[in-house]
C-alpha cells in the first residue's frame, strides 16, 4: 500500500495512485506530465497552489492504490 507523505513526489503518486490525478487537477496541477511536476513533492505542490498540505495528503491517502 502506498502512503503519500509531504516528501512523496507527484510522479510517484501517479504511479501508485493514478486515480489521484483528478484530485491534483482540481488543485490546479494541469501539467501532470511535465518533467518539473513529476519531481515536485506534495509539500511543494501544495505551497505553489495554495492548498493545505495536510488536507491534500489526507485526501490522496483516501484514494485507492493501483491494483
Amino acid at each position: 500500500m502506498g502512503v503519500v507523505t509531504k516528501d512523496t513526489t507527484i510522479g510517484d503518486i501517479l504511479r501508485i495512485k493514478p486515480a489521484a490525478a483528478p484530485l491534483l487537477m482540481e488543485i490546479g496541477m494541469h501539467c501532470l506530465g511535465c518533467p518539473a511536476s513529476q519531481g515536485e513533492t506534495v509539500e511543494e505542490a501544495a505551497a505553489v497552489h495554495g492548498v493545505d498540505v495536510d488536507d491534500l495528503i489526507s485526501r490522496m491517502n483516501a484514494v485507492p492504490d493501483q491494483a
